[in-house]
């Protein structure tokens, strides 16, 4: 069949009216998963296996003076009408260390969970945004960019489209930490400290990448939303192995 733009438009905004009132009437209807059903109960073991290899390790480092570093996070997100706990841990692994005296971090892979968004059948799942600096100092634990895809939960039709996010990587959730709960060493072999840390003051963009299904997103996540009006408290633990 040919499809001249006035039939291809019409075609459009059929399925943009139908896909917009099928993930409306799940934002309506949608049920909560049981909380021991998809989030599991357990947390993982530190696995090292993604660490950035000696090899990409900046010239002139000296794989002595560096260490790889495996983050797990779990906590809480406020963002926008977005209220949940991150009871599965994000993972994140660096690696980091000096070259001639100026400090130097390498990042290697991010890997999360998806989030269910209440009682609805949305998810969110945390994904690296492109920035990381995890030095840190008296004002700050560390700051990294995040974005989160946008998905519907397992075995539901997938109406957002691939790519679609809230925040992209040219315009991501920039977080800057700040402690709040101290640091503290929670085992010597491997060497695994533990602290708390938040971030109450990050403004949330609006969806990328959805399509006419955004304006829809958008409302359904209370998008995008000001500075002040967002919380992501994170409980942290990291496991910290030298290169030799």
């Amino acid at each position: 069949m040919t499809l001249n733009r006035v039939t291809l438009n019409h075609t459009v905004h059929r399925f943009t009216r139908a896909a917009a009132g099928a993930l409306l009437a799940g934002l309506a209807l949608g049920a909560a998963p049981a909380q021991g059903a998809e989030q599991g109960a357990g947390r993982p073991e530190f696995d090292f296996s993604a660490c950035p290899t000696v090899d990409e390790l900046p010239a002139g480092a000296d794989p002595g003076t560096w260490r790889c570093e495996v983050m797990h996070a779990t906590g809480h997100l406020r963002m926008g009408a977005v209220d949940e706990p991150l009871n599965e841990p994000m993972e994140i692994t660096f690696a980091e260390g000096r070259v001639d005296g100026e400090f130097r971090q390498i990042f290697g892979v991010m890997t999360a969970a998806p989030i269910r968004v209440g009682r609805t059948p949305l998810t969110l799942t945390p994904q690296y945004g492109g920035y990381s600096d995890f030095l840190s100092d008296d004002t700050r634990r560390g700051e990294f960019d995040i974005k989160f895809a946008l998905g519907l939960a397992h075995g539901l039709p997938a109406l957002p489209p691939s790519g679609c996010s809230v925040g992209s990587d040219e315009d991501a959730v920039h977080l800057v930490l700040k402690d709040t709960v101290p640091t503290r060493v929670i085992s010597k072999e491997p060497l695994v400290v533990a602290f708390g840390a938040q971030d109450a003051e990050f403004a949330a963009p609006g969806t990328h990448d959805c399509g006419p299904l955004s304006r829809t997103l958008d409302r359904a996540l209370g998008l995008p939303s000001a500075s002040g009006a967002n919380t992501f408290d994170m409980d942290v633990r990291v496991a910290i192995r030298p290169y030799h």
